[in-house]
């Protein structure tokens, strides 16, 4: 009985490891701001100033490069796409057959990132 209710408990630790792996990619070092290893974004979109404060001036630099891409909308390293445009952030950034945006909401980062 001892060692079903051990294994029993290696399982859920296992179980939510894996869940803060998943979402553990992001990090939130100040409050309205998501930052990966590559980018930090606030509401107004990937900042090229958070990033060079919490993750270093060459990530800073690699932004830079972009120029006048869109940084309205974003997809972190692990999947969570942010869009400032819809104030939202989801599990992935696809879209469905009806051409509108398929990821389920994701209430966490979006109440980080916009309050909501």
């Amino acid at each position: 009985m001892r060692r079903v209710i051990v294994l029993s408990m290696g399982l859920v630790m296992m179980t939510v490891y894996a869940k803060q792996t998943t979402t553990g990619k992001l990090r939130s070092p100040e409050h309205g701001v998501l930052c990966d290893q590559y980018i930090c974004a606030d509401s107004g979109g990937i900042s090229v100033r958070l990033t060079a404060r919490y993750i270093g001036e060459r990530q800073a630099k690699n932004l830079e490069i972009l120029g006048r891409a869109d940084l309205m909308a974003f997809t972190f390293d692990g999947g969570v796409f942010c869009d400032t445009r819809e104030k939202l952030c989801r599990d992935d950034k696809y879209f469905g057959t009806d051409g509108k945006r398929s990821g389920k909401i994701n209430s966490h980062f979006t109440e980080i990132l916009f309050g909501k």
